[in-house]
């Protein structure tokens, strides 16, 4: 198995144990926040689509983004999280498209990445100076899997505080 190959594997699994977490979810659990300014499971899951495409495909490859147009205004990086009230996000349908298709594509792309790419440096949101947590691409696409774990534990939280059970 090649580096590439483990990263996309690693990736897959995490995403696995996400679904899960999200697959008995009532309408009402999908907007719940625990307390005003935190992250509901909609805006979490909108989050890590945006967070998959921004890592990967804008910074790591230099390319454009691949979701949908306006997608990622909905879910802004850093902030208090807007309730439902405050904001109209798009459909949990809408949204669970885009993270996997998003997803789909990041595991595919990853897949096949050289090693001469994942050693390449990797860079701030400037795109010259280097990134402040990675020294290569190889560390950036590997964080894909940690957010995604840490946000995970999120949706575990309000799980429970919404009184499902407890999955391993």
């Amino acid at each position: 198995m090649t580096e590439a190959e483990l990263l996309a594997e690693q990736m897959e699994f995490t995403r696995e144990w996400t679904l899960k977490l999200l697959a008995d979810l009532k309408p009402d659990d999908w907007t719940f926040q625990p307390a005003t300014g935190l992250g509901h499971p909609l805006w979490l899951c909108g989050h890590l689509a945006c967070s998959q495409d921004l890592l990967v495909f804008v910074r790591c490859l230099k390319r454009e983004s691949t979701l949908p147009a306006g997608f990622a205004a909905h879910f802004p990086i850093g902030g208090a999280v807007k309730s439902t009230a405050e904001h109209d996000y798009p459909s949990v349908e809408t949204v669970l498209a885009t993270m996997r298709e998003v997803h789909a594509r990041t595991v595919a792309t990853v897949r096949v990445l050289s090693e001469a790419l994942l050693d390449e440096p990797a860079f701030a949101a400037d795109g010259k100076s280097p990134h402040p947590h990675y020294r290569d691409k190889r560390g950036a696409i590997a964080h894909c899997n940690r957010h995604e774990a840490f946000h995970a534990g999120q949706i575990a939280m309000i799980r429970r505080l919404r009184g499902k059970s407890f999955l391993r």
